[in-house]
């Protein structure tokens, strides 16, 4: 056996797991195959790439993805330290600059003397790379076309994917703030977002055109596979009127400060640079043609002189089904050699798949070692997520951190808030144990 493990993939997942394994003193060789090959929706040549939203999520641990964050946190998670690092105003949120986000884990990988960087694609060499050394393949929701194929090869299973939508991003200079205003809902946070109001002409109007703008086409099939945690705005509108307006466009909490009523619906907007000067459209993932996404998006008040930096788009994902093929360490149960990490097992979400990353990390590092592997208990959001995965299910969907999955309370809690309070110190009670990792 190799006396260093591969990581093919330096997206968020894989970044986490070659830091993970370089700080244990094992070498790393990291495959990724940027600036050779682009996928449909990578840009730039940096590792741990931002490709839909630049949210991570709630900071709160009466989030679940902001106690995953937390959990992270207690473990020296390198990706979330540097999310923190690069963080934008986002109000309760974690936001990054995905620039400078992307940039800041590139450099701290290239500079761990551990770490052997590799500038290629890997396909048909798959099969030779995992006969004789460990492997880690995180090579994300993006995963080209060959890889796929060697992966479909290696797993024995064809269906392997799904699909979702990113959302478009404006220059804030052309957001026209003699309609918007600032404010988050209820007036909780900063008041970090800019908030479009519409009233019920005004939104009747934008949802017409939206249900009945052009699309980029898809295959039958590619329809039946959109991720429902994802779903573009345009398909969400066509299951009627008001589905906007209880959904992304929710306008309770909010007083337009022109009328001082309630808006009929409203359109939020998040900072998506640390300078602030563009703003992507909260909940607009979108499969509209580029053209469409001018026109209908530019219908709502205060963006009707909107300058697009980035159009939404629709992209394929790829994922395993993990509840039959990986244990609860991301390790593949037919071949031990080989582990899965980031959204290609079925982890849904950026945090998500950093936490794969880490956990498939560390137990490569003890498998090479020789040591017994690190099961996280399922009363952790780290844990659970890895069980989740991991326990067959014949209608496996990719799942986001979410309290839902973590094991009830001993009690019954009807308050939410006191609920999630208590799942989240019960959980972090354990991380409090000073467990060797």
């Amino acid at each position: 056996m190799k006396d260093y493990i591969t990581v093919i993939g330096a997206g968020l997942a894989g970044c986490e797991a070659a830091y993970q394994i370089a700080k244990r003193g094992i070498k790393v060789k990291l495959y990724e195959m940027k600036p050779d090959n682009f996928s449909p929706a990578h840009q730039n040549q940096d590792f741990a790439e931002i490709v839909c939203s630049n949210s991570f999520k709630s900071n709160l641990c009466t989030n679940a993805c902001g106690l995953l964050k937390e959990e992270l946190r207690k473990l020296d998670s390198l990706l979330i330290k540097v999310a923190d690092e690069t963080a934008v105003p986002a109000g309760q949120a974690l936001a990054v600059d995905r620039e400078k986000f992307s940039r800041e884990v590139t450099e701290k990988i290239e500079k761990m003397k551990n770490i052997e960087i590799v500038r290629e694609e890997v396909n048909e060499n798959l099969q030779n790379i995992v006969e004789d050394g460990i492997v880690i393949i995180a090579t994300g929701p993006l995963t080209s076309e060959g890889l796929a194929r060697e992966i479909a090869k290696i797993t024995g299973v064809e269906k392997m994917y799904f699909y979702d939508a990113a959302a478009p991003i404006v220059e804030k200079d052309s957001i026209n703030m003699d309609i918007a205003f600032w404010g988050d809902r209820y007036g909780k946070g900063d008041s970090n977002y800019i908030n479009l109001p519409m009233n019920k002409a005004e939104y009747e109007k934008f949802w017409n055109e939206l249900i009945d703008a052009d699309i980029v086409t898809l295959h039958d099939f590619e329809k039946k596979e959109i991720f429902e945690g994802c779903m573009p705005i345009e398909i969400m509108a066509k299951r009627g009127i008001d589905t906007l307006r209880f959904g992304p466009l929710k306008p309770v909490g909010f007083t337009d400060p022109r009328t001082g009523d309630r808006p009929y619906a409203i359109v939020q907007l998040r900072q998506d640079n640390s300078e602030g000067t563009i703003f992507n459209l909260v909940g607009f993932q979108t499969n509209l043609k580029f053209g469409e996404q001018k026109r209908v998006f530019s219908l709502i008040p205060g963006l009707e002189n909107a300058e697009f930096v980035k159009y939404g788009v629709m992209h394929r994902n790829t994922y395993i089904n993990s509840t039959k093929l990986l244990d609860n360490t991301y390790n593949i149960k037919g071949n031990k050699n080989i582990f899965f990490a980031g959204q290609i097992t079925g982890v849904e979400g950026y945090v998500e798949s950093i936490s794969s990353g880490l956990v498939a990390g560390i137990n490569a590092v003890n498998m090479i070692k020789c040591k017994n592997r690190v099961e996280f208990s399922p009363y952790t959001m780290i844990g659970t997520l890895a069980s989740y995965i991991s326990t067959p299910n014949d209608k496996f969907q990719p799942m986001n951190a979410n309290f839902g999955i973590l094991p009830p309370l001993n009690e019954k809690i009807k308050d939410k808030k006191l609920k999630y309070e208590k799942l989240a110190e019960r959980s972090l009670k354990i991380f409090s144990k000073n467990i060797e990792f």
